[in-house]
């Protein structure tokens, strides 16, 4: 299992987690709330509110329900953490949620006169001790923890036992505080005069709840607080609040001020349970957006993969075919009674330049796959287009095609690769001889236009008499392995619009008139003055 002592993942704990300062300003505004209803019930307070006893179970059940499932929220992020502190924590939290089950069973006259259990008179007293003294205690414990770790934590460390072990603690404490409340009433301190009045000793067990929540403030807010830490300062802060209005300014059991403080002790059980829920369901959000995320980049991986994989077959079959092509000539010319000697050469360095051609061919595709910039140079785009019809003789000739080019001259240089330019021209040349093959009942005319457009751009066109595009193909034509030919990969013209479109043009088809279709892509002009090594490399294009 996975644990959180990876540096990278602290940010996604709510213990270690920073507070953002929208959750700061919520604190500060909630502390500001229980102020002010502070001040609204006080003068109140002393009150008296007849026959709302009955209250009290609902009470004691929300508290308990409260404080349950912060403790086991805690437990659950402790079994992520794995740290001391929130095992404290959250044992503390289950030992007050405990106590409040006899708590509300020995209250007198809620469920029998002088309470269920056997108890006495000084019981519920006892216990509302533990729990008021209990809760700072443990939060302070937990601080205090929290200071002292230092190093990585335990990797491995074992959750289950701990968590059982922080149960049990809880169990033990809440049990043997229950016990003891439950003893010889003679032999317990003396917290009541009766069911209604407290002695100066009980005066003990407030004080002591402030005294622990002021050191537990202190120590939370002078180390590095994280979301849990700031909302547990919110905590204390209520529990203060509602000590304060039990007693020392309310007129003892079931007063108006005695009720506005068990409001405030239900708020102080429901601040860290709505602010775990909170944080989990943010959190939870964030990590289904993650792993959202990571599943479309890793189908996009695939499909890149794919779509490489499809992309290398597709243009390498060209000079593989004209490799096949030129490699048949050959061996025709040898088995003639007098080899012809100078067309064996021929079709050797063809074979030669197209195993050449298909390994510049698989590193641009490489290349834009890996988003590295291609080689570019100064180009003559009639000089790219007449280099594919000489490649493309064999195949055109085979399938009487022929061809009309209208070039035009003076054409301002283009910048980009040459490789990659004529690639995008062979397909379109490929396309067009396809789509004219099943053609009887009129010439196979392939045309090959330049013109400059405008000031800015070269606009080249390959126009076929082929049989044409339906509407719904011409939608769905640049899709990847979208294809119209029975035996096609379907990522040739996707291939060519994003070369196209990483040399700044843009490639579209429209219907040729009266049959076929017309291919057109336009490319920046470079009209810069030549520098020596573009004219260069101009001149050594084909």
């Amino acid at each position: 299992m996975r644990t959180s002592d990876d540096p990278g993942d602290q940010r996604f704990l709510l213990a270690t987690l920073p507070p953002r300062a929208g959750q700061t300003r919520l604190a500060i505004g909630t502390v500001a709330g229980l102020l002010v209803a502070l001040a609204v019930a006080a003068p109140f307070a002393r009150l008296t509110l007849d026959g709302t006893a009955v209250l009290l179970p609902a009470y004691a059940t929300a508290v308990l329900l409260t404080e349950l499932m912060t403790a086991v929220l805690l437990f659950a992020l402790y079994a992520t953490q794995r740290t001391p502190a929130l095992l404290a924590l959250a044992a503390g939290y289950l030992t007050t949620a405990l106590l409040i089950v006899p708590w509300a069973l020995t209250f007198p006259g809620v469920f029998a006169p002088t309470g269920l259990l056997g108890a006495g008179l000084q019981s519920t007293a006892i216990v509302a001790a533990g729990r008021r003294i209990g809760l700072p205690l443990f939060i302070l414990a937990y601080a205090l923890l929290k200071v002292m770790e230092a190093g990585p934590r335990e990797a491995h460390r074992p959750v289950l036992p701990a968590i059982a072990g922080g149960m049990a603690l809880a169990v033990v404490l809440a049990g043997g505080l229950t016990a003891f409340a439950l003893a010889d009433d003679a032999l317990l301190p003396r917290l009541m005069i009766d069911t209604m009045r407290e002695t100066p000793l009980w005066r003990v067990v407030p004080v002591s709840a402030l005294a622990l929540c002021a050191a537990a403030l202190a120590v939370l807010w002078r180390q590095r607080r994280s979301v849990l830490d700031l909302w547990l300062m919110v905590v204390l802060g209520a529990w203060a609040i509602e000590t304060c209005l039990l007693s020392f300014i309310s007129a003892g059991r079931f007063s108006a001020g005695w009720w506005s403080g068990r409001v405030f002790g239900l708020a102080a059980s429901s601040i860290v349970l709505l602010v775990l829920l909170a944080e989990m369901t943010t959190l939870y959000g964030r990590l289904v957006r993650s792993v959202a995320a990571e599943r479309r980049v890793r189908d996009a991986r695939l499909a890149s993969l794919e779509a490489l994989s499809a992309s290398i077959a597709h243009e390498v079959n060209q000079p593989l075919a004209s490799m096949v092509t030129n490699a048949g000539a050959g061996l025709r010319w040898l088995d003639r009674p007098s080899p012809n000697l100078v067309e064996v050469r021929a079709a050797l360095k063809r074979i030669s330049d197209d195993g050449h051609r298909a390994a510049r061919v698989i590193a641009c595709i490489r290349d834009s796959f890996r988003k590295a910039p291609p080689q570019r140079s100064r180009l003559d785009i009639n000089g790219v287009i007449r280099s594919a019809l000489d490649r493309t003789e064999g195949e055109r000739r085979l399938n009487r095609i022929a061809v009309r080019t209208d070039l035009q001259q003076r054409l301002p240089a283009v910048n980009g690769s040459a490789v990659q330019l004529e690639q995008v021209l062979l397909n379109l040349i490929a396309n067009a001889d396809d789509a004219m093959a099943a053609v009887t009942d009129r010439p196979r005319v392939l045309s090959i236009r330049s013109r400059r457009r405008g000031l800015t751009d070269v606009i080249v066109s390959v126009e076929d008499t082929g049989t044409g595009l339906q509407p719904a193909q011409e939608e769905r034509l640049f899709e990847p392995f979208f294809t119209t030919k029975e035996h096609g990969i379907g990522m040739g013209l996707t291939i060519c619009q994003s070369i196209v479109e990483a040399h700044g043009g843009r490639l579209w088809v429209a219907a040729n008139q009266p049959h076929g279709a017309v291919f057109r892509f336009t490319l920046p002009a470079d009209d810069e003055p030549e520098r020596p090594e573009a004219g260069a490399a101009l001149e050594r294009t084909p």
